[in-house]
């Protein structure tokens, strides 16, 4: 199909939970808890059924062993019915935003005419694990059927099988090159010559425009949660009111000890959170007189170096850029997940760099600079929190509500993504 054949994708609304930082515990809710909960209230201001969904999308990057097809599980219990098809999707950081393409091209294509879409993660809840040998010994055990067979197998035994894997930092590890994701970032602090000062300021500006927004009211997609203690959660818990240049400066670099630049403070956090849109068609617009908050104009993917990771946001917004006609000029407000200050700031250097847009990114030239003052202007994941499989969902619906709320236009909302990618998203009010 041409572009001309395909039909418009309009958002209608979305919600989003509070991000929970984790504090090294598990949180109070599971994934497939938050997505209900910012569905919930949701499909509660729609003006048709649940059952009236053609399907949901859910990005989650490792959802729990009993939530599996967590799309699916999320469907059902928000009473979208059995008829209702679900399935689960996942680009590691951009699994949100992966959602929302999924959902776009079906009602595109004219497939579906309204899709429940969006991302949840629940990363306190990631699990501690055994490595192969451990497993290896546990089945042996299992299977033994003579009470000799099982002795000789007790005797297998060895302590280091109780070694544990501790899945958050495998999923947080990029396998294929042996570098953590806060490791790719030093590779952009010294590629493009960024110092910790630098980034602990970006660090700081992130928590003071989240706490301004938050006192403002201006982070209306939020809802408030209550857990099964009856304990209310109405707040992003990771936003630190307190924090100051002198505190973020005593803080030890997490992923090089001895010559790194990024720490716990100039990084996102580990955070629980889901965030969850209603798309439709124009159709179903007008059959069910719905809100619009915007359309989605294109999504585009890119590849980069997975060692440098954090620059995938340059390249997926240059393409989109490329292919619309636009200028750095032409877009209203912006949103790019702050996965480290250090990779936001690496991707204003690149943006700007006329060699590394040449040849890394293959467009002659830049695009114009981005306006510090309209990117992330109530703040991002170094305040927020990054649940992986909800940031893109977050991004997207926040940066309609600041079109909205600015009487804007036009916006663009991109991530980096662990593995070497990088999404993008183009949006606009609707007329």
């Amino acid at each position: 199909m041409t572009d001309n054949q395909l039909r418009p994708v309009y958002v209608v609304d979305g919600a989003r939970t509070p991000f929970l930082k984790t504090d090294h515990l598990p949180g109070p809710f599971a994934a497939s808890d938050l997505a209900v909960m910012a569905g919930r209230a949701l499909l509660a201001r729609m003006p048709f059924a649940p059952e009236q969904l053609d399907e949901a999308v859910i990005g989650c990057v490792m959802p729990a062993a009993s939530e599996v097809n967590i799309a699916r599980v999320i469907s059902l219990r928000l009473g979208c019915g059995k008829k209702v098809p679900a399935y689960t999707v996942a680009r590691n950081c951009a699994s949100g935003m992966q959602a929302l393409d999924c959902a776009a091209k079906d009602i595109a294509l004219g497939r579906a005419e309204m899709v429940l879409a969006g991302g949840a993660e629940a990363m306190s809840h990631y699990p501690l694990m055994f490595d192969l040998p451990m497993q290896a010994w546990s089945i042996e055990i299992a299977s033994a059927k003579t009470l000799g067979k099982r002795l000789a197998a007790l005797a297998k035994f060895r302590p280091r099988f109780l070694k544990p894997v501790i899945g958050i930092l495998q999923g947080l590890t990029d396998h294929t090159i042996g570098l953590s994701m806060g490791q790719t970032a030093e590779n952009l602090a010294y590629r493009f010559g960024i110092s910790r000062e630098e980034m602990d300021a970006f660090a700081m500006e992130s928590h003071r425009r989240l706490g301004e927004a938050t006192d403002a009211g201006r982070l209306e997609e939020k809802e408030t949660l209550i857990g099964p203690d009856g304990t209310v959660y109405a707040e992003d818990s990771g936003l630190r009111r307190d924090t100051s240049m002198e505190k973020l400066a005593k803080l030890k670099p997490v992923f090089d000890p001895k010559v790194g630049l990024v720490t716990a403070g100039n990084s996102a956090q580990i955070t629980d959170g889901a965030a969850i849109m209603v798309l439709a068609s124009a159709q179903a617009v007008d059959k069910y007189n719905l809100p619009v908050l915007g359309r989605i104009v294109d999504i585009r993917w890119a590849g980069v170096n997975p060692a440098e990771m954090g620059l995938g946001p340059v390249h997926a917004m240059a393409s989109v850029m490329k292919e619309n006609g636009l200028s750095s000029s032409d877009v209203d407000f912006w949103e790019v997940n702050e996965a480290f200050a250090v990779q936001v700031l690496a991707c204003l250097k690149a943006w700007e760099d006329p060699l590394y847009m040449k040849e890394e990114v293959e467009v002659d030239g830049p695009f114009g600079p981005i306006d510090r003052s309209k990117l992330n202007v109530d703040g991002g994941a170094v305040g927020l929190g990054h649940p992986v499989g909800a940031s893109g969902a977050r991004i997207t619906l926040h940066l309609l509500n600041v079109l909205k709320r600015n009487n804007s236009r036009r916006g663009i909302a991109s991530l980096c993504i662990g593995g070497g990618q990088g999404g993008a998203i183009l949006v606009e009010r609707a007329q």
